[in-house]
């Protein structure tokens, strides 16, 4: 189980205290500008899956790159950072999520960085390295070698992953033209300071469910976001399946966040079979949705 202290009380106590994850595999700082990392060995892009490593303060870490059938690095297509769970690993991610097969549908790059210790050092736990940097050089290695479109980058995951998404949103400025945290949430003690929000345009597509343990917080990392971005709300809508409905909001800044809610759905990810994480009785594609959000979602010009 992924476990982790009410929104709320997570002010009140120490950030070693908090927990998270899932089954699925088994002091912060703002990140500063390091020397080049080392990378062993390097990318040669093509289409398919390749894991790299590379030397990212003194550690080496891994993220592995899926490309479509019929890429080349003779033009700029979206990336995709997906981030997994607690504890797991990229594979983990792309099991769960199959952006693996949308991608070879839809043509982008999908990027699979993989946390120390099976962990991101996320908005209220696991770890306790330098992912905002780390996962910062991947996606400047992937616009470079890749030729991913510096106005196309997205980030999702879940749990421990789809957190990251929200700190990566905020600590990484004019990075992600938007992200799509599923069973996760703006929570935490940098994310209770009102000063903690996006200084660029991010928008947002999230999932959350009423059976989830987590669910009080994340309304309430919600509520956070959309006050501080001047959000406007609709009316909720509702979607198929199971009494899914989708409310969405237009900020101040021009950027969209759009909360899908399902009442039935726990800690998870809709749409997927995987038989620890998965929802595939949800009534809806996380998937399908996360993507059709990312590409009508390109990055904000100032």
């Amino acid at each position: 189980m992924r476990i982790r202290p009410l929104w709320i009380a997570a002010v009140a106590v120490l950030l070693p205290l908090a927990g998270c994850g899932s089954d699925a595999g088994a002091g912060k700082k703002k990140p500063k500008k390091p020397p080049a990392t080392q990378n062993t060995p390097k990318e040669t892009p093509r289409p398919g899956d390749q894991t790299v490593a590379m030397t990212w303060q003194g550690k080496t870490r891994f993220y592995t790159v899926h490309a479509p059938p019929g890429y080349t690095a003779a033009k700029r297509v979206p990336l995709v950072v997906a981030m997994h769970p607690y504890p797991a690993d990229g594979a983990y991610a792309a099991r769960l999520t199959g952006f693996n097969a949308k991608a070879d549908k839809e043509g982008f790059l999908v990027a699979y960085p993989d946390g120390l210790d099976k962990a991101y050092n996320a908005l209220v736990c696991c770890g306790a390295e330098d992912d905002v940097g780390f996962i910062g050089a991947m996606a400047e290695r992937l616009v470079g070698i890749w030729k991913a479109d510096p106005r196309r980058i997205y980030a999702t995951g879940i749990s421990n992953g789809g957190d990251m998404s929200f700190k990566l949103a905020v600590e990484l400025p004019d990075t992600f033209a938007a992200i799509a945290p599923v069973s996760s949430g703006y929570i935490g003690l940098d994310a209770a300071k009102t000063t903690y929000m996006p200084k660029t345009p991010v928008s947002v597509a999230t999932f959350i469910g009423g059976a989830d343990q987590h669910y009080d917080e994340f309304e309430l990392g919600i509520t956070s976001w959309t006050e501080r971005l001047s959000c406007t709300a609709g009316r909720p809508e509702k979607v198929q399946g199971k009494n899914v409905t989708r409310t969405s909001a237009k900020c101040r800044d021009a950027s969209d966040f759009t909360t899908y809610r399902l009442p039935d759905m726990g800690h998870s990810w809709p749409g997927s079979t995987d038989a620890t994480m998965g929802a595939s009785e949800a009534g809806i594609d996380a998937t399908d949705l996360i993507w059709e959000f990312f590409a009508a979602h390109p990055k904000i010009s100032p």
